[in-house]
């Protein structure tokens, strides 16, 4: 009988291509997503993907009553990968209440219901965001954290601690933190991808809205940046590159192969790329020119960092793979069958 885990969040962007690399891996999948910023219609996309539809229920983790409830009626959970969360940088510093809840909240509500309920193991969705505006880069998992730029990077540091807490008082309990650096890129079934509500906060589907002509401009935020061009430097790693580490994390897990109850690992390419690069890049993929505009920095944005993957590499056994082009493309190419582009 396949183990089962619980992936929360899993019809947003890296949850439903992780779902669909669980799937690919012989896990049964259970969802749960509020649908706050994703569609119901992303489980039909992962089923044509998979040839299978994985279980789904709709409900906010921010509710304890809610969660626990679930918990009573889905036994034998193996595992939970926990992406559910509000994520964007410039949204949190507007709404820093919105951010402290929900992304605080639900992973407490998690926690009791693991412990409550006898679910070993646990996969956080991380960021390279705790390790704020790093003085040494690249960086490594000993890089010092740092105060965030944003409540939403500091909303992911306090849930670390909250993660390495709880795990070292229930010694019964293991934890892995991925620390992401920045996802783009979509499946290349073009059938999955990014796809935020409202305006986009992230750099390609704005760069993809923007081609597609629903943005008039790209807005590149900062030039005087100590960059190569001014403008912000990323490590950029493919959405199922990424999608794929969070299934060696489980196999991990679950084959007792971790080497402590609590352990980090940077998920990233290991390059810097810049915004203007990666303007570039897209053009050079698609043959699509950009309209963009220079405009002022934006609050919580850092300046440059990326990742030194060797840990992950070598301890996970994993690695990115996809190239900044061909991800490019996947991205571009999902954002045209979204809108009906030939």
């Amino acid at each position: 009988m396949a183990d089962k885990i619980l992936v929360t969040g899993g019809t947003g962007y890296i949850g439903s291509h992780t779902v669909v690399e669980l799937q690919a891996s012989g896990y049964e999948v259970i969802v749960v997503d509020n649908l706050s910023n994703s569609s119901i219609d992303v489980l039909d996309n992962i089923e044509q993907i998979s040839g299978i539809r994985p279980a789904f229920e709709q409900f906010d983790l921010a509710d304890g009553a809610k969660t626990e409830d679930f918990f009573t009626r889905n036994k034998n959970i193996a595992a939970i990968i926990h992406f559910a969360a509000s994520k964007a940088v410039g949204e949190s510093v507007e709404k820093p209440l919105l951010y402290y809840r929900n992304n605080l909240v639900s992973l407490m509500n998690l926690l009791d219901c693991q412990i409550k309920y006898d679910v070993p193991n646990i996969v956080f969705s991380s960021s390279c965001t705790v390790y704020g505006q790093p003085e040494v880069l690249p960086v490594t998992e000993k890089t010092p954290r740092k105060d965030a730029e944003s409540p939403y990077g500091n909303t992911k540091r306090v849930n670390e601690d909250i993660l390495n807490d709880t795990i070292h008082a229930n010694p019964q309990l293991k934890g892995i933190a991925l620390r992401y650096f920045n996802p783009i890129g979509a499946h290349p079934s073009a059938l999955i991808g990014e796809l935020p509500l409202g305006v986009p906060q992230n750099l390609v589907p704005f760069i993809t809205q923007t081609a597609a002509g629903l943005r008039d401009e790209l807005k590149v935020f900062g030039d005087d940046y100590d960059t190569v061009d001014g403008s912000a430097v990323r490590d950029y790693i493919n959405v199922v590159d990424l999608a794929k580490a969070h299934v060696v994390a489980i196999n991990r897990l679950l084959q007792g192969k971790n080497k402590a109850n609590y352990e980090i690992f940077n998920l990233g390419t290991g390059t810097g790329l810049s915004v203007l690069e990666v303007v570039t890049g897209f053009e050079k993929a698609t043959g699509v020119k950009l309209n963009y505009k220079i405009v002022g920095r934006r609050a919580g944005d850092i300046e440059k960092i990326w990742a030194d993957t060797t840990y992950a590499n070598e301890e996970l056994g994993w690695k990115a793979e996809k190239g900044t082009e061909e991800t490019l493309l996947s991205a571009w190419n999902w954002e045209k069958r979204v809108r009906g582009i030939k």
